[in-house]
């Protein structure tokens, strides 16, 4: 959102206000980019106290548009808007999984919605959500501040306890069950004797980390595959990565992938989702398929090209797509 917002206002004409929780890093980078910021009591759930305060910024700023970014704050825009008695207001909202949606749910109430990949869009028509009222603008990041932020070194290897050439193959994604990274486990088991230097290190957390870290130890893999937990300078981390490795089994796009792309360190990942729109097509394996996941691995240790970031996946990409959708609206 606060890439988002930073594009926008740069060389167009769009007035826009950020409403976020409290003491947030969204808020406070999205403010030093120059965009107005209100903070409100924001919690996981459905806060009155949010509701109240996204109301009132629709009564003083009235905007054309509202744009939501999650399911959460969809509903509480839906929820404003009606008690504004704002029905002229349009209600955008930007869809990032690709789980299914309920029937006769707020999604339905949105007068348009920006899918980040075909595979999303896919979902939602599937949902029977009207196939003209959604718009595929893939998500985009910044490369040049994703490379910064790399700049800094990590030493990975030396906080793993590796000798510095070692192998090393990256996973960074929340240890969620869609994530599916038991199939990466599994992988790391399989590549043990076709590559038995390589290294796996998952960085994230998740209501899965137990019992992950009870597949490892069954499998005898404590010496190989390292739960990281969450790492703030993940850039870092990609970037002294051997090979970026998602094993998803459902994906809305994978932004993770594009700061790989941005850092030209080699990706293999699963068919899941979108993220076959991003990853080049060899180095692509059907999702759940341990061994083909452990081949490409050790492949791109040595036969992967550098990868590059595509066009489409750049902060500015997609602002022009997103306003595009705001165009249509008016």
């Amino acid at each position: 959102m606060r890439l988002l917002a930073r594009e926008l206002t740069r060389g167009h004409v769009v007035d826009i206000e950020l409403v976020t929780g409290r003491g947030g890093e969204l808020g406070r980078r999205a403010r030093a980019d120059g965009v107005t910021v209100h903070e409100v009591p924001w919690t996981i759930s459905y806060d009155p106290r949010a509701l109240w305060g996204l109301l009132r910024r629709i009564r003083a700023f009235r905007p054309a548009i509202l744009h939501a970014h999650d399911s959460h704050a969809l509903q509480l825009a839906a929820w404003a808007r009606r008690l504004a008695a704002a029905d002229a207001i349009r209600l955008c909202a930007t869809r990032r999984v690709d789980f299914h949606v309920r029937a006769g749910g707020v999604w339905f109430q949105a007068d348009r919605i920006i899918a980040i990949s075909r595979a999303v869009r896919n979902v939602l028509v599937s949902d029977g959500i009207a196939s003209d009222r959604v718009a595929v603008v893939p998500s985009g990041i910044d490369p040049d501040e994703v490379r910064r932020a790399a700049a800094r070194p990590l030493g990975i290897r030396e906080r793993i306890g590796v000798p510095a050439d070692t192998p090393l193959a990256v996973n960074v994604a929340a240890l969620v069950p869609h994530k599916d990274q038991r199939t990466l486990i599994r992988a790391a088991l399989l590549a043990r004797t076709e590559c038995p230097a390589l290294r796996w290190a998952i960085a994230g957390e998740g209501e899965l980390r137990t019992t992950l870290a009870a597949e490892i130890r069954r499998l005898e893999l404590e010496d190989r595959v390292y739960l990281l937990g969450y790492v703030p300078d993940a850039d870092a981390l990609i970037s002294e990565a051997n090979v970026l490795v998602m094993s998803s089994s459902e994906e809305g796009l994978g932004s993770v992938v594009l700061h790989a792309l941005a850092l030209g360190t080699p990706v293999v990942a699963t068919r899941g989702g979108g993220l076959p729109e991003i990853v080049p097509p060899e180095w692509l394996v059907p999702v759940g398929e341990a061994q083909l996941l452990a081949q490409k691995v050790v492949a791109a240790l040595t036969h992967a090209p550098r990868s590059t970031l595509p066009p489409h996946g750049t902060a500015a990409e997609m602002a022009r797509g997103v306003l595009a959708v705001y165009q249509s609206l008016a």
